[in-house]
């Protein structure tokens, strides 16, 4: 069995202003990174404002499990087979981060027949954007220390600085640093840490931001710490937002490559689920639908992350409304939630498959809150039975959700014709009627607990005594009306990794909660999760190498 990166390095690429002049983008727009990549300047949006919105389809998942979903992969697959079917259909994805490539999940350009390329570039620097954004996070964090270094005029108590670094690596040697060491000349003394880069509220930014005039007022607003008086320090405060724009000026532009099948992909911005709110650009996901019948998007993780943030953050704020999701699943990952073994998965067993569908169960009713039509599909493996998947459809349509086979992963476009079908069906006979899961305007408690009871299925929240203080603080502010992003665990419904299935009857824990004042979205830690991951004891890297005339390999 070939791998996903030898897939992708045996297949044809065709130049992209070919992809795009054959979907009907002219290059006028494109600025080319080479052959094969290019990034959609600012005037097609204004050339495109009249030109009506194709429907919009986000692709989401169950909980991750080692067995895996295939959600990326799905997503691209579906576009792939819209187009097959005749239908004008671009996928919106996120870029990959560093951290996962070179840490545990490797790449995430999708896989099998199902996947964008040039798959190697797009996993590793791509045109640079997670660059841009690293180094504008820094500068800020240059800024700060550099204002206090230099007499601190806004009056800064330094203990209160909140801003922190960023590096688009896993290393959780930098969770808690101490910088301004060795002597006077070297800045001022004080505790900071780093995240990652998918985590800063400048790849937020970059992913919420309408156009370029959007972003300097965002970063503008960053909150960075507070003075002796309480008060926020903000990025505008620090004369640092125009600089920082100018870094971020190409950035903010999507890119475009193409997929497998030389249909395009708009690939843009790339906050993780679990610690950020995990969607694509919001430039992206309106261009893909300005140029589509249907449009595919996705969101990181289960849809309890995700789809969760997708619908109450990104929609929310950019005017979204979804015309359906499709809920990716699949008999192993099932059996998983079912207690069987990662060894044993490929073995009949109807018993676990009906105890693991509790966890399909909630995240189908969970997206059924948001009044938008469900299709779940199960990315097929060979191992599947047929009386294991009757199983999981007799189930679904049970509960009001349609269902589907996906084949993606080893046949491409022609494997996910089946599941398009399913989609044009849904769009054509089922009316969504997208709603929010909470009044934005509701306390910053209540809108955690209605997150934790009604999506997570919590029987109770509880809040650290750092965390009452940061939302009254926030409350003071008057910052509080805006949505929440809760980061947790994704391999839960819970905040305990190791609750899987449909846990019940337990809390919740909130350790700290903060504003992303630029973002327009208030962040909340639940159990034990970082926002700087750290390397597994055998990391991807290890596996990746590259000969000598360049190939790379291991990049799975």
């Amino acid at each position: 069995m070939k791998s996903d990166i030898e897939i992708a390095q045996e297949a044809e690429m065709f130049p992209i202003a070919k992809i795009a002049d054959d979907f009907g983008i002219n290059t006028k727009y494109l600025e080319f990174y080479g052959k094969y990549k290019a990034k959609i300047s600012d005037d097609i949006y204004e050339d495109l404002k009249d030109t009506k919105e194709g429907k919009l389809v986000l692709v989401t998942a169950i909980n991750p499990t080692p067995a895996g979903e295939g959600k990326t992969t799905t997503t691209i697959g579906l576009s792939q087979g819209l187009n097959k079917l005749g239908v004008k259909s671009a996928v919106a994805l996120r870029e990959p981060s560093l951290g996962p490539c070179m840490g545990i999940k490797g790449g995430a350009a999708g896989g099998g027949y199902s996947q964008v390329i040039p798959m190697e570039d797009i996993n590793l620097h791509f045109t640079g954007d997670l660059h841009a954004m690293t180094t504008a996070n820094n500068l800020l964090s240059a800024m700060l220390d550099n204002h206090l270094q230099q007499g601190n005029q806004l009056d800064i108590d330094q203990r209160t600085v909140v801003w922190k670094r960023a590096l688009d690596m896993n290393d959780r040697s930098l969770r808690n640093i101490v910088v301004g060491m060795g002597g006077k000349m070297n800045g001022v003394p004080r505790e900071d840490s780093f995240q990652i880069t998918v985590a800063s509220e400048i790849m937020a930014i970059v992913c919420l931001a309408e156009d370029i005039k959007d972003l300097k007022e965002r970063i503008g607003k960053i909150i960075v710490a507070y003075n002796r008086k309480g008060e926020p320090v903000t990025a505008g405060d620090l004369k640092a937002d125009g600089a920082m724009t100018a870094l971020l000026k190409d950035a903010i532009k999507p890119n475009l490559v193409q997929t497998l099948e030389h249909t395009p992909a708009i690939i843009h911005g790339g906050p993780f689920a679990n610690i950020a709110h995990g969607c694509n650009s919001v430039r992206a996901t309106k261009l893909a639908m300005r140029l589509s019948d249907v449009a595919i998007t996705e969101a990181g993780f289960g849809a309890d992350l995700g789809a969760e943030k997708f619908f109450d953050i990104k929609c929310r704020k950019a005017g979204l409304k979804p015309d359906a999701v499709v809920l990716v699943a699949t008999i192993r990952a099932l059996k998983f939630n079912g207690g069987v073994s990662k060894s044993d998965l490929s073995e009949e067993n109807l018993s676990a498959v009906e105890k693991g569908f509790v966890n399909l169960e909630k995240h189908i009713e969970n997206l059924q809150k948001y009044n938008v039509p469900v299709i779940v599909t199960l990315n097929s493996f060979v191992t599947d039975t047929e009386e294991e998947i009757k199983l999981v459809k007799d189930k679904c349509e049970a509960m009001g959700a349609d269902f589907a086979l996906s084949e993606v992963w080893a046949k491409g476009g022609e494997g996910g014709k089946a599941l398009g079908r399913k989609v044009l069906e849904v769009l054509g006979s089922k009316k969504s009627d997208f709603k929010c899961l909470y009044d934005e305007k509701l306390s910053i408690k209540e809108k955690i607990e209605i997150i934790c009871r009604e999506i997570y299925g919590a029987k109770s929240v509880s809040f650290s005594n750092k965390a009452l203080k940061e939302i009254k603080k926030t409350e003071d502010m008057g910052l509080d009306k805006q949505p929440v992003c809760i980061a947790k665990t994704q391999y839960s419904l819970s905040d305990n990794p190791e609750l899987l299935g449909r846990p019940e009857d337990f809390d919740v824990n909130v350790k700290q909660v903060s504003v992303s004042a630029g973002a327009g979205f208030i962040v909340a830690l639940t159990g034990d999760i970082m926002t700087m991951p750290g390397l597994p004891k055998v990391p991807a890297a290890e596996s990746i190498d590259v000969d000598d005339n360049g190939k790379i390999t291991g990049l799975f």
